[in-house]
């Protein structure tokens, strides 16, 4: 993966054709971003952002970058629960209060229709 980031340079800009030898040179430095829980993502956008003018060495300023810009090893967080939207309000038949529920009705105050108790 590091190696496809650092070969796909070139698309976000065209300055930055690396050598074949330096790709591989470089991949195991970039893994380490990886590791660290770095979003592939956002590897490439950091090491091609701000390049100065002219760019004279690209292998080298990407070189410096993947060590000089090494990010803290991330914390690994539990997956988040996917988000669930509560039931939408609803107005009771019976007292016109505002409660929440799938179906339209009567609230859990009120004394329940022949057609609630028959369901029940």
């Amino acid at each position: 993966m590091a190696a496809e980031i650092l070969a796909g340079l070139p698309r976000r800009d065209a300055r930055l054709v690396l050598p074949e030898k330096d790709v591989r040179r470089l991949a195991p430095g970039l893994a380490r971003w990886l590791e660290r829980g770095a979003d592939p993502e956002s590897c490439g956008r950091t090491l091609a952002a701000s390049l100065p003018e002219p760019l004279k060495t690209p292998v080298g300023i990407i070189a410096h970058r993947i060590v000089a810009l090494l990010p803290a090893w991330m914390p690994v967080l539990p997956p988040r629960r996917a988000f669930v939207p509560p039931d939408p309000f609803q107005t009771c038949d019976g007292c016109e209060r505002v409660f929440r529920s799938r179906e339209p009705g009567r609230c859990r105050d009120c004394p329940p229709t022949d057609r609630t108790a028959a369901a029940a």
